[in-house]
């Protein structure tokens, strides 16, 4: 399988020590991830070459082509000179309903969105999260941004991946997954959680990149009450959570964070609890 960390050589200069200095650098692999069901393409999407059946069951959930894991009967994942294609099979029904919908996206690192052929597939309504009982407190939320980064290990070497991570009150982090493409690693990290059949809405969804709306529909189909980001949303994403019943929490860092949808479910200074 290719390494997601190639290293290069490269010269620097510094305000420090001006001068070209010869060294070299780790950066992040960058790979052409071509998508097939039943044996027709439907897309490529250029990402970072690990956790690739994360990345097939997430993308396979969050674009609607399966409703649970067990509709994938069977992945292969081959090496091609040109990328690396992730040969999924669908159950009957689900290949069925796939091949009415048929339509190829191909699109530039992380693009979720690219080629589709209806507004209606790209603003399709987000399922409703609402009626969780799942609530967190500022400091927890702050405690849970620390914890990230030690945990983005790609990230350390090349700083130049995005991270998408799941957080719960009695674990902490429970998964964490890496990409080039923000996308794409809450892609991964839905694939893991979907594969453990683990439960979305006793937890917290954690990225380190901006929301766009497509940030906040994969999390409702994770089923997570609350998207925390280190950036700003888009004023979509705004309405789109809102609409879903989600706590969008943004521009959050280690002195504090801001809270644009459903703030009731962030309670001052009190343990978080569960539906």
């Amino acid at each position: 399988m290719v390494s997601p960390v190639s290293r290069v050589s490269r010269k620097a200069w510094r305000l420090s020590r001006p001068g070209l200095a010869s060294g070299s650098r780790a950066i992040p692999e960058e790979t052409a991830v071509a998508f097939t069901y039943n044996g027709s393409s439907h897309a490529v999407m250029m990402a970072s070459p690990q956790d690739l059946e994360d990345f097939a069951y997430g993308f396979s959930r969050h674009e609607g082509i399966i409703s649970s894991p067990d509709d994938i009967t069977a992945l292969d994942i081959v090496e091609h000179d040109e990328g690396i294609e992730l040969r999924v099979w669908l159950s009957d029904d689900e290949a069925r309903i796939l091949s009415e919908r048929r339509r190829y996206i191909a699109g530039p690192t992380g693009c979720g969105l690219c080629g589709l052929e209806s507004l209606q597939d790209a603003m399709r309504k987000a399922p409703d999260v609402a009626k969780t009982g799942f609530a967190v407190s500022p400091r927890q939320i702050l405690q849970a941004l620390a914890e990230i980064p030690p945990l983005q290990l790609l990230n350390q070497e090349t700083r130049a991946v995005h991270a998408a991570a799941f957080w719960e009150p009695s674990t902490g982090i429970v998964a964490l997954r890496e990409d080039v493409g923000r996308h794409n690693a809450l892609d991964k990290l839905g694939g893991a959680l979907a594969r453990k059949k683990h439960d979305g809405r006793n937890g917290a969804v954690f990225v380190t990149s901006r929301v766009s709306v497509e940030m906040v529909q994969k999390t409702a189909v994770i089923g997570a009450p609350v998207i925390v980001a280190v950036s700003a949303p888009t004023a979509l994403a705004v309405r789109v959570a809102e609409a879903a019943g989600i706590t969008l929490v943004a521009v959050a860092r280690d002195d504090g964070f801001e809270v644009f949808t459903h703030p009731a479910r962030i309670e001052e200074d009190v343990a978080a609890h569960v539906a």
